[in-house]
């Protein structure tokens, strides 16, 4: 069965990045990390399917993660070697990005997210060695990361680009790890909320002392973001509610968050596209982003224009699940027949059934 939320916390990490890039408001960045918390709820898939499937986990999380940016890369790779990209052997990095694949001058900022999955590909390939450490020693394994991440900031380990974003994010990982072992749970409130304060204020303390070139932008200083998101993710994952039956009680919000996780990849890859080729265009008819109706102009036609190509590709990510793809998910399924049955399908022995859901792992997007 699957954690709606998680699903709705994704849900929300996904439409808040699509409206920060649309409008780079810093603030988005501190009232939600979201990048953290996609990590955090990737490292807790991550555990999971290592807890059920050992190393083989690794090839199904990267058959879900791949087959997304080939598409992608279908459309743009060949658009950007007609229009300057210089044709190398790197170019082989658009399958297989373990490091910056490589663009053009309009394609390295309009792919610019791939360093999301760049960043996805190595914490995967870690994380059984990872998840082997963190069973036998947790809290050291936790902390690895943040001791890491504040050696580079202090200037004692000049850590290679790989090295910095294990710093800054695996610890994010690593926490999804612990939630899906049960240990954020199961902190006490005399230990959550003093943990969490205490990373807040130091994280915050740190964003204040050092603001970037976009003011209080949590991308613009490594160090702050990680103390703060830690903070923000032992909340709401520590402190996560039983269940949200009330998303199950307005169909349309159900549908939509089921939709928003279902083709979350697709959306995150072919966002910033359209935000980089719409900013342009919408400030000649006088659109400004300097205004809300500007704002609001930019963003549904941002929220339009990758609905429409997560209809025309979103459904490779039914494929990469190996599900039947489907064009919207999240419809009803089919009526079910007696126990054990369901139409037009073979019978299945009912306690057959009832022993495999007792093995699912609740949690959202598994393999």
């Amino acid at each position: 069965m699957r954690n709606r939320y998680l699903d709705l916390l994704r849900f929300l990490a996904i439409v808040r990045v699509v409206v920060y890039h649309v409008t780079g408001w810093a603030t988005l960045t501190l009232v939600f990390p979201a990048m953290s918390v996609m990590f955090a709820l990737a490292g807790s898939l991550m555990a999971a399917s290592l807890a059920r499937s050992g190393p083989a986990a690794v090839g199904r999380r990267l058959r879900r993660l791949l087959p997304s940016l080939w598409v992608l890369a279908v459309i743009f790779v060949p658009a950007m070697l007609l229009t300057g990209l210089p044709f190398s052997s790197r170019v082989l990095l658009w399958l297989f990005p373990i490091a910056d694949p490589p663009a053009n001058h309009w394609g390295a900022l309009a792919l610019s997210v791939i360093w999301y999955l760049r960043d996805y590909l190595w914490f995967v390939l870690a994380s059984p060695v990872a998840y082997w450490l963190f069973r036998r020693a947790p809290l050291p394994t936790l902390l690895a990361p943040y001791l890491l991440l504040v050696a580079i900031e202090a200037g004692i380990y000049p850590a290679p680009p790989v090295l910095r974003e294990f710093g800054l994010y695996f610890g994010a990982w690593l926490l999804g790890f612990a939630h899906h072992a049960g240990m954020l749970r199961r902190l006490t409130g005399r230990v959550l909320y003093p943990v969490a304060l205490t990373l807040a204020v130091g994280g915050g303390a740190w964003i204040v002392a050092h603001p970037g070139p976009r003011g209080y932008d949590l991308n613009d200083n490594h160090l702050g973001n990680a103390l703060w998101s830690a903070a923000f993710i032992l909340i709401v994952l520590g402190r996560a509610p039983a269940g949200i039956a009330w998303l199950g009680r307005s169909r349309l919000a159900d549908r939509v968050v089921t939709v928003v996780n279902r083709r979350a990849l697709t959306i995150y890859l072919w966002h910033m596209p359209f935000v980089v080729a719409l900013t342009p265009l919408v400030d000649v008819v006088g659109w400004s982003h300097q205004d809300p109706v500007g704002l609001a102009v930019r963003v549904l036609l941002v929220f339009a224009l990758v609905g429409l190509v997560t209809l025309a590709v979103g459904w490779v990510e039914d494929l990469a699940a190996r599900r039947p793809p489907q064009l919207v998910p999240g419809g009803r399924s089919r009526p079910a027949g007696p126990a054990g049955e369901s139409v037009g399908r073979a019978v299945v022995p009912a306690q057959r059934v009832a022993g495999e859901v007792a093995t699912v792992e609740v949690s959202a997007g598994r393999s």
